[in-house]
């Protein structure tokens, strides 16, 4: 796991679009896994940016989306289709037919969860999935509990998710109770990670991540197994690191190192 600490959001957000940017000129017809939230916004402008600028090109990308509420429409206004739309899809190239998010209307969600499975290994699984981490600790929408071999399946949403996701919607009430979501072994099946985190309302659960136990209580602690998983951070997230001196060690000297 490579910890990268940057001073700003906006430094956090750029770093983690050169990690997408020299995944897409080594491979034009990547398959990116995607993230919601207000975390990636700065990492989804970056990527217009270089879009619009000539630089970053997505017309061979697919895209897979970690996770979507049961029961809103892909037009509902909190919904994660309508978020990628506007954040993200609206902007950049990728082909319609390539853009995968989870269904929150099926009528089969079982099946249609075994079909997600089903077409992320079609397209020769996910070369690079980019992540946020929850207040607890989670990815995705796997709760604290959740299976660490877990698959794309549905999962209730736990009462602190729904207290930090409330601020979107009109009421607390509004929130859905349920979701489907990518599992976390489906997730460390991608070849490369990048997760990205900023304010100090996240130090705790990055720091648990990152230097705690491997515990179904923290799934993004998971990462620690993963083979290749960049972690991108501010100083306000990285706060609570005990070995933050040593990760700022190793990105000062990375130059000199052997290779």
């Amino acid at each position: 796991m490579e910890i990268i600490i940057k001073d700003t959001y906006e430094q956090v957000s750029c770093a983690a679009a050169d990690v997408v940017a020299a995944t897409l000129h080594t491979k034009p017809n990547a398959v990116l896994g995607l993230a919601t939230g207000s975390t990636p916004l700065g990492l989804y402008k970056e990527l217009i940016r270089m879009h619009q600028e000539g630089t970053l090109d997505f017309a061979q990308v697919t895209s897979f989306n970690l996770d979507e509420y049961v029961g809103l429409s892909r037009r509902h206004p909190q919904s994660y289709h309508r978020f990628m739309h506007e954040h993200l899809f609206a902007h950049v190239n990728i082909p319609e037919p390539n853009r995968h998010v989870p269904s929150g209307t099926s009528d089969n969600y079982r099946e249609y969860c075994r079909w997600y499975e089903a077409r992320i290994e079609e397209c020769g699984g996910i070369d690079l999935q980019v992540l946020g981490i929850g207040g607890d600790g989670h990815i995705a929408f796997n709760e604290p509990g959740s299976s660490l071999g877990s698959r794309t399946r549905i999962k209730t949403l736990a009462k602190q998710t729904l207290e930090d996701n409330a601020r979107f919607f009109e009421s607390a009430d509004d929130v859905p109770r349920y979701a489907i979501t990518m599992g976390v072994g489906t997730i460390l099946e991608s070849r490369r990670i990048v997760l990205i985190a900023n304010g100090e309302n996240k130090a705790e659960a990055v720091a648990d991540a990152i230097e705690g136990p491997v515990t179904s209580m923290c799934t993004a602690s998971a990462l620690q197994m993963h083979r290749d998983t960049i972690v991108i951070l501010d100083r306000g997230a990285a706060s609570k690191l005990k070995m933050i001196d040593y990760y700022e060690w190793i990105q000062a000297n990375q130059q000199d190192a052997p290779r």
